[in-house]
């Protein structure tokens, strides 16, 4: 069965990284459903260009607006089958881990949590103090997975690119979508001198 997977994107530096996410996610077959907050429209228009809406709500076979909280995905009984927030801003981190359902992107990922379906968090923030933290504990007890975009070095990529080519991989992967050979898998490639392009 195709997989369906929402993409929430906050207002957090990152667009790039939620662009190639949900470029994997179709390419490995997903129906990807998005919803985008408010502060976000902003970050996206300065990082990605005065288009970056538009060429993420192309890519997603639905878009969702963050106040539409009668939305499929505002139900536990529209069959998702997880959620990836990248860049997940720390308000939105804050909002998740204490069930603050006051928009769309918010209630979805409440939704995932409370009917034990894989959610992807990708915090963007450095340095964090021990308010994120005690958030990021939170989710994770709650059965999320806290995944900061770290670059995966060893892969040596030739470009910012291929970092995040590599970084959405591993998200795709982690919410249960293969991102076939996005990813590079230890022990199956030589890593040390694999090229990317």
């Amino acid at each position: 069965m195709t997989k369906r997977i929402i993409v929430g994107v906050t207002g957090a530096s990152g667009s790039v990284l939620a662009l190639e996410t949900i470029r994997q996610l179709v390419r490995g077959g997903a129906e990807t459903h998005l919803v985008t907050s408010k502060s976000a429209r902003m970050t996206i228009a300065y990082e990605l260009g005065a288009d970056g809406l538009a060429q993420l709500a192309s890519l997603a076979n639905h878009t969702h607006s963050p106040q539409d909280l009668a939305a499929p995905i505002a139900s536990g009984s529209f069959r998702t089958d997880g959620m990836i927030v990248v860049p997940c801003s720390m308000r939105t981190l804050a909002a998740m881990a204490h069930g603050l359902g006051d928009n769309l992107l918010t209630r979805a990922a409440d939704v995932v949590l409370k009917e034990r379906r894989r959610l992807v968090v990708v915090p963007r923030e450095a340095p964090l103090h021990e308010g994120h933290l005690e958030a990021m504990l939170r989710l994770t007890r709650m059965g999320a997975i806290i995944a900061p975009p770290v670059p995966p070095f060893y892969v040596k990529p030739a470009s910012v690119e291929a970092m995040v080519i590599e970084m959405a991989a591993r998200l795709v992967n982690w919410a249960g979508v293969d991102p076939g050979d996005k990813l590079t898998r230890w022990g199956e490639k030589n890593v040390a001198t694999r090229q990317l392009f």
